[in-house]
């Protein structure tokens, strides 16, 4: 593995742990602005242009995989 795939595995793994922490402060307080700014963030970039260059993953997939994940915890 090259430089840039460790960076760039880095940084979706990055967004992943986010994800995750604002989808688990979600499940406790639904009106965290705080939670839903980084969802939404997180949500933007799996979805994003800048996410389809650093990997192939489905980030729409990806997103649906981590919050059913939330769902089951």
């Amino acid at each position: 593995m090259n430089n840039y795939e460790e960076l760039a595995n880095a940084i979706i793994l990055q967004a992943v742990r986010d994800y995750r922490d604002a989808l688990g402060m979600l499940a406790k307080n639904p009106n965290s602005i705080s939670a839903n700014r980084d969802k939404s963030d997180c949500e933007r970039f799996f979805l994003g242009k800048w996410f389809s260059e650093l990997t192939k993953i489905d980030g729409k997939q990806l997103m649906h995989k981590l919050q059913r994940e939330a769902e089951q915890s």
